[in-house]
């Protein structure tokens, strides 16, 4: 339980401090860190995806990107 608890702490320590360059992308299981566009957005591909391009690392934290 302690090694959960730290963790989710790690986490919020983190998004504290996240670049607004920056944003994640879960899908796969895994979380993408993406890129944002010139104006501060999530940029979407042709067909309405997420665009690949702006993929900057991959993290191996098991997640899902489904809703509610």
């Amino acid at each position: 339980m302690l090694r959960e608890k730290t963790a989710i702490k790690r986490l919020n320590e983190l998004a504290n401090g996240w670049p607004r360059g920056l944003w994640i992308y879960s899908a796969d299981g895994r979380l993408y860190v993406m890129r944002c566009g010139k104006d501060g957005e999530q940029v979407m591909n042709g067909w309405g995806g997420v665009d690949q391009d702006y993929v900057v690392d991959t993290i191996s934290i098991p997640s899902d990107g489904g809703d509610w």
